[in-house]
């Protein structure tokens, strides 16, 4: 058994798993803080807490796994951190951002320059080439000029080892494949930040392990890298983990080794 106190494998720093870098010693600045962090929703007559005061911090350069069952909250964290979902309650503060207090059309342009989102399900247009998919961020922002969003966007393809599939359609990919035009895509502005919402829940053992590998990569070069998953295997090759139940950050659980 390995315990995880306050997120931590038990025993001090967490030893990294082979091939996983350990994060960086000037870890002192939190890229993300949610203080005291509440979201509600409507559900007919009855208001249903999602979130029950949330705090926690992500330094820049930290890889951190976010585990909890289904319904505890995950989700809506990592949504609150995107800007995607508004707190009811709390702050969020990322990169010195307040982003709670920030209307929808400035989230939607600090979103699209800091802040890359891998999902579950792919989310690529379907009519769109690979290549077109990756460069979509690029073409929303209107940066740089066409021949430039192109050549970035078949760079992000190559890094993620897609460069002979930039033509393809996502239903001439395999879902790893998907996956990998989705990560491109999340890389097209050069975030600060990559979050995956459950990023591997459609993929095979061995898929979900390359895909990980992929985030490690990247955080190797310097992204602060988030994610949500149910594989503890996955979540244990993070540096921290974070556990939330019942809308409430777990400071202690034990899992199997």
């Amino acid at each position: 058994m390995a315990e995880v106190i306050e997120g931590r494998l038990h025993g001090g720093d967490p030893e990294p798993s082979e091939g996983t870098s350990a994060p960086s010693e000037t870890l002192d600045q939190p890229l993300i803080e949610l203080s005291g962090v509440e979201k509600s929703y409507r559900m007919g007559r009855v208001d249903y807490r999602a979130l029950r005061g949330i705090d926690l911090q992500v330094a820049a350069g930290e890889l951190v796994a976010v585990v909890g069952p289904s319904g505890s909250g995950k989700t809506t964290v990592l949504n609150v951190i995107t800007g995607i979902d508004r707190p009811t309650g709390g702050t969020v503060t990322v990169d010195g951002r307040r982003i709670d207090a920030m209307t929808e059309e400035q989230l939607a342009v600090w979103r699209g320059a800091h802040v890359g989102v891998v999902y579950q399900f792919f989310q690529l247009l379907p009519t769109l080439t690979a290549l077109e998919n990756a460069a979509l961020p690029l073409d929303f922002a209107r940066r740089g000029s066409k021949g430039e969003r192109v050549e970035r966007a078949r760079h992000n393809l190559d890094r993620v080892g897609l460069g002979d599939k930039v033509d393809h359609l996502p239903a001439e990919l395999s879902g790893g494949e998907q996956q990998r035009v989705a990560i491109a895509r999340a890389l097209a502005n050069d975030p600060k930040l990559i979050v995956g919402d459950e990023p591997t829940g459609n993929l095979d053992s061995v898929t979900a392990g390359d895909m990980f590998e992929l985030f490690n990569q990247l955080n190797g070069e310097g992204k602060t890298v988030l994610y949500v998953t149910h594989d503890l295997g996955l979540a244990r090759r993070a540096h921290r983990i974070i556990s939330i139940r019942d809308g409430v950050v777990v400071p202690a659980i034990a899992v199997d080794t």
